[in-house]
């Protein structure tokens, strides 16, 4: 029951992928004033299939100077890592519900550098080798503040397990009162998932592409499909430590679509950052006020225990 309830997940999760890519076609096309995607079925409501179906049909290329295996498994491994990291949703459907949940998300997010590395590396071109270089610095900075702010909200909950986040906000959200830390995520997340204005895995203006710049076809929806799971999941993880709800209920799925809906605002919004100034806001910015919060928890969380002592 466990490994098909985890099928159905993924199969929802692959169709919310798909309707996500279209809702962003449609929001940044009325922000640039221009329709977006409206020919394929009603309202362009099959165009994710129809282009699904043209990258999965085109000829898979594979440069004569690459590594042949880790250019191939790459994007396998890539959305392998963001599928698997949606087993620590708090689903109470008999799904993979553990007491460490928040520490194998770390793990996981971890594991998310390799294939990224392995794949500039592995197309042996060196455009794709500089984009996976600045994606590979980016993400690990970004990991420190992300760790460091989910470490001051263990505290106040007092276990790894993302349940205790749903039974803790049945009353009031814990974003009211750690609004700076909720915004710092916020943009922790951006980073994490390569997003404008931090995008300079794909900085197309300077690296053609990035790391995927040798990837065309089912290699190259693979990595799209990978990268579009991590935003719904890190919406989906905002929703449940900020935002409390329970993954079981409609309001949670409707505060997510909310939360990607600001991925997406984001991108239409802002310009690229420079890059020495994206080190230095992870690096100066969050990383000194997420240590401050987290001592500031520990203080709270000593005092509480020491009340009821």
């Amino acid at each position: 029951m466990v490994l098909l309830n985890y099928i159905v997940l993924i199969i929802c999760v692959l169709v919310g992928v798909a309707f996500l890519t279209l809702l962003e076609r449609k929001v940044l096309g009325y922000i640039q004033i221009r329709k977006g995607p409206n020919i394929v079925g009603a309202l362009g409501l099959l165009q994710p299939f129809a282009d699904a179906v043209k990258l999965f049909t085109k000829e898979q290329t594979t440069p004569m100077m690459s590594n042949f295996l880790p250019y191939y498994f790459s994007p396998v491994f890539s959305l392998f890592i963001s599928l698997l990291v949606w087993a620590v949703l708090p689903y109470q459907t008999g799904l993979l519900n553990f007491n460490m949940s928040v520490l194998f998300f770390l793990c996981c997010l971890s594991l998310g550098v390799y294939p990224v590395m392995s794949a500039g590396w592995a197309s042996n071109c060196k455009y794709s080798m500089l984009g996976s270089l600045r994606a590979v610095a980016q993400t690990i900075s970004y990991e420190v503040s992300l760790a460091l702010i989910l470490l001051s909200f263990i505290f106040l909950v007092g276990g790894f397990d993302l349940a205790l986040f749903t039974k803790y906000q049945e009353s009031l959200w814990l974003i009211w009162f750690t609004m700076p830390l909720s915004l710092a995520w916020l943009a922790s997340c951006l980073a994490e998932t390569n997003r404008t204005p931090f995008d300079f895995a794909e900085g197309e203006s300077e690296l053609v592409s990035g790391f995927n710049t040798e990837y065309s076809a089912g290699g190259f929806a693979l990595i799209f499909m990978a990268e579009y799971s991590s935003i719904l999941f890190m919406s989906a993880l905002f929703t449940l430590i900020f935002i409390g709800a329970d993954p079981c209920s409609l309001f949670f799925y409707l505060k997510l679509v909310g939360i990607a809906f600001v991925f997406i605002w984001v991108r239409g919004t802002l310009p690229r950052l420079r890059y020495d100034k994206l080190m230095y806001l992870a690096w100066k910015s969050f990383l000194p006020v997420s240590l401050n919060y987290l001592i500031f928890f520990m203080g709270v969380k000593l005092f509480c225990f020491s009340l009821l002592v």
